[in-house]
């Protein structure tokens, strides 16, 4: 107890200095922001107006670290299992270059400074966002007023879960710890088009199916995806959001070059559950995807009452060898003057006809100042009917965590 006392100690001592490191920024249009502003907003607002003056480069980036204190079992009595501790996890860095190219026209790439997986630097991806053609010309100015383009190496806008998420050190999104069962998050290289109308968005887009480029022949199809929803600010008090998607990535045969299916395989930075049952970087998740084939649906609905907010996920992954679900809840009451505070609880299961992960978290959290957040959460998560001597037999872990969050 005296140990984890000093731990919580040099954590919020950490927290009360982490407010100097942030900066002022300009804001660029067409962009979600990157602190608390950013809460509860899922594709970049779209706006006719420009504020373009030039060429302009916002330097952005977050920094996340953790205090992690889980426990695990199994059937086996942790034999298989790595014996947990209470310490800090690696800190994780990212670094973010968002340029205003043009009017209608801006850049977005980020890159890895420190995760998980690689403690050393990478980019995790980026691309070009086109919401005006006047850079072209301006008789052109107006026939986008409607219409996005994003085109680059990327993350896939599959779901609304992703917006919640976090991304390696970009943690201010979630509102807890970990991220969901059935993760879905891919960086692939494709396009989007968008149609946006008032409350109502539709989207179209295709990938080229891997994370890993290369122009060596493979016998990979392309994915494709589509996003269709309604997303309205009914009151001052009442929003409500509902979405539907599917992804379908094509044919790839087992054992060829490229076989690897990577909607919920495809987050090279790592799972916030750090050592836990598998042992590896994306411990603690659910990969359905394992099959030639995959077609993936998720209905994401959105609510927002004063400060009482609701987010739901379903979620069906098939391919010709499985056939999983997921359902997931989440329900937040934010408060304080400027919703500094929150209160929050999940609940997530994934399962096929044979075998059930369900995760429980209860979470709470205070913005410092709108780049800085702290938070708190307990998890237990429990996988059940899964085959005698493995090592997810009567498999769960539980505990806490401790995270701050930077983002500017």
């Amino acid at each position: 107890m005296k140990t984890t006392i000093q731990y919580l100690s040099l954590v919020l001592i950490a927290l009360l200095a982490m407010p100097a490191m942030a900066q002022t920024q300009r804001d660029l249009d067409n962009f979600r922001y990157r602190d608390q502003r950013g809460i509860n907003m899922f594709e970049a607002p779209k706006d006719t107006a420009s504020t373009f003056d030039g060429v302009h480069v916002r330097v952005g980036g977050a920094s996340t670290i953790q205090l992690q204190g889980l426990r695990q079992e199994n059937s086996s009595g942790e034999d298989d299992l790595t014996e947990l501790g209470t310490n800090f996890n690696l800190a994780t860095a990212n670094l973010d270059l968002d340029v205003a190219l043009a009017p209608g026209m801006r850049m977005h790439l980020r890159t890895y400074l420190s995760s998980q997986h690689h403690t050393e630097a990478y980019v995790k991806g980026g691309y070009i966002q086109i919401d005006g053609l006047e850079w072209i010309s301006e008789d052109l100015a107006g026939v986008m007023d409607n219409w996005r383009i994003k085109i680059g190496h990327m993350e896939n806008n599959y779901g609304d879960a992703h917006f919640r998420r976090s991304d390696n050190a970009m943690a201010l999104y979630n509102p807890f710890v970990g991220n969901y069962l059935m993760d879905a998050f891919t960086t692939e290289v494709g396009a989007e088009v968008y149609y946006m109308n008032g409350p109502w968005l539709a989207m179209v887009g295709f990938t080229n199916s891997t994370i890993n480029q290369s122009s060596v022949k493979s016998d990979r199809d392309p994915s494709y995806l589509a996003k269709f929803g309604y997303d309205k600010q009914i009151s001052e008090d009442f929003r409500f959001r509902l979405t539907g998607s599917v992804f379908h990535s094509g044919f790839r045969p087992i054992g060829s070059r490229g076989a690897t299916q990577y909607l919920y395989s495809g987050d090279r930075a790592g799972s916030r559950y750090y050592n836990v049952i598998e042992g590896d970087f994306r411990a603690g998740r659910i990969n359905p995807a394992q099959g030639e084939e995959l077609t993936s649906f998720m209905i994401n609905p959105f609510v927002k009452v004063g400060g009482l907010e609701f987010f739901g996920i379903y979620e069906n992954a098939s391919t010709e060898n499985d056939d999983w679900n997921q359902f997931a809840g989440e329900l937040i009451y934010r408060f304080g003057q400027d919703e500094d505070f929150y209160l929050g609880t999940r609940y997530n299961t994934a399962s096929n006809d044979d075998v059930s992960v369900n995760r429980f978290n209860l979470g709470a959290g205070w913005f410092l100042t709108k780049n800085v957040l702290a938070k708190i959460e307990y998890v237990n998560q429990q996988y059940n009917d899964y085959p005698a001597g493995t090592v997810y037999d009567d498999a769960q872990f539980d505990g806490f965590n401790i995270e701050a969050v930077i983002s500017f």
